[in-house]
């Protein structure tokens, strides 16, 4: 506060009008300033080396994507990716590895309807999709496990084999 000291305008001020935790100027409406002292950094004791150590070996880094149309979260691997080439050309990518711009489905069928009758594939992948290269797509995702059940969502994906369409 400015003009006057704080104990002249009937402020409580603590040790010289500084707050010991901000170091600014204090008044009793700010509930943040305590008159009790600090504690020290240190309040419990440090636990050994030994205890901070993992034991066994790291968990191996599973890479999550989530789904354009229901927005659910899954790893890599339990997702279907389709692939914007560089040159344009919207094709599925069961190795999950070629270049371009991606997005990924989940294994549910009213995922797929979604986003490609919606145009939520298209707006994923900044591309506009003609009509052949949906039907396309549509004919890939018939060839795919999917569920079709509603109470699907919450079940797990489908177990799939290493070298099923991945």
């Amino acid at each position: 506060m400015r003009g006057g000291s704080l104990r002249s305008r009937g402020v409580a001020a603590l040790e010289g009008g500084r707050c010991a935790q901000r170091g600014d100027r204090t008044t009793a409406q700010r509930p943040s300033c305590s008159s009790a002292p600090l504690s020290p950094l240190s309040e419990a004791p440090p636990s050994p080396p030994s205890a901070r150590k993992r034991k066994g070996p790291r968990p191996k880094h599973v890479p999550q994507r989530m789904c354009v149309a229901c927005r659910g979260h899954d790893a890599k691997r339990g997702l279907y990716r389709i692939v914007r080439s560089p040159e344009g050309e919207v094709a599925p990518d069961p190795t999950g590895r070629r270049n371009g711009r991606g997005a990924y489905l989940c294994g549910q069928g009213a995922c797929w309807e979604k986003a490609l009758a919606s145009g939520l594939l298209a707006r994923a992948l900044n591309v506009e999709i003609d009509t052949e290269t949906l039907d396309r797509l549509r004919r890939y995702a018939a060839t795919l496990p999917l569920e079709t059940s509603t109470a699907a969502g919450t079940a797990p994906i489908l177990a799939r084999t290493e070298g099923e369409h991945r």
